[in-house]
């Protein structure tokens, strides 16, 4: 990783929720061109520790620097501006609008939205182009995901930060947004990911941090992580043999 060029570094970041300390003095580099996921258990501090990249939530200390930028304490929108894109836990569509409004609403910091990326986001997520007209509170919640990936990606971002784009979706949609997922950083998009499910995510992943308790506990490539026997036991299951 030497000669490639760091997008986005955490430094000794702390966040809080009132006297409650979420995140503990985490350090976190993601180089351009990666998928990078962070692991761990309910209560980790893992959505905190997005919410605090997109700047939802304000860090205590520490800082943020994306594309050689410290961001710390830069508002939310002008984050989006800079060219990250957050696509949250529970999607969060606009039900009341369609498919394609929604996806064009996540082009709104650009001046004009660009076809090209919408025919793009149809061709990677074809289930979306059949329902383009559709509102998208009538849509499943495999559909509301894919769509809410799709508008994420509409703003054309350097980095895509994903939470849980699995949670309680079937099997084969998982397998569908996942397949996405990878054309997408296959583009040149950079992607950040917390996911419950952490074999597919190391499986997509080039490296993975492990937060516990608002502490980083593991760090490394999927790769290492797969094969260690503390991963195993307390994300991937023991191995059956």
């Amino acid at each position: 990783m030497k000669n490639k060029e760091i997008l986005l570094e955490l430094r000794d970041l702390h966040v809080s929720y009132g006297a409650i300390t979420a995140i503990k003095g985490i350090d976190i580099k993601i180089y351009k061109g990666e998928v990078v996921t962070i692991l761990g258990a309910n209560g980790a501090g893992k959505t905190t520790t997005l919410r605090t990249i997109s700047g939802l939530l304000k860090a205590k200390s520490g800082n943020i620097i994306f594309d050689k930028n410290d961001i710390t304490k830069t508002e939310a929108h002008d984050i989006v501006c800079l060219g990250i894109a957050h696509s949250p836990e529970g999607r969060r569509v606009f039900g009341t609008l369609s498919v394609e409004e929604n996806l064009l609403m996540g082009a709104f910091t650009l001046k004009s939205h660009d076809k090209e990326t919408l025919e793009w986001i149809y061709d990677i997520l074809p289930r979306l182009r059949e329902r383009r007209t559709q509102l998208a509170g009538t849509l499943s919640g495999g559909e509301q995901q894919m769509l809410a990936i799709g508008r994420a990606i509409m703003s054309k971002p350097k980095l895509l930060i994903l939470d849980e784009p699995s949670l309680g979706l079937a099997p084969i949609l998982i397998k569908t947004i996942f397949k996405a997922v990878k054309e997408i950083a296959q583009s040149g998009v950079t992607v950040l990911l917390v996911e419950q499910n952490a074999k597919a995510a190391l499986k997509l992943a080039d490296r993975a941090y492990v937060l516990e308790v608002g502490k980083i506990t593991h760090e490394g490539t999927s790769e290492e992580l797969l094969n260690s026997s503390t991963i195993q036991e307390a994300y991937l299951g023991k191995k059956k043999h």
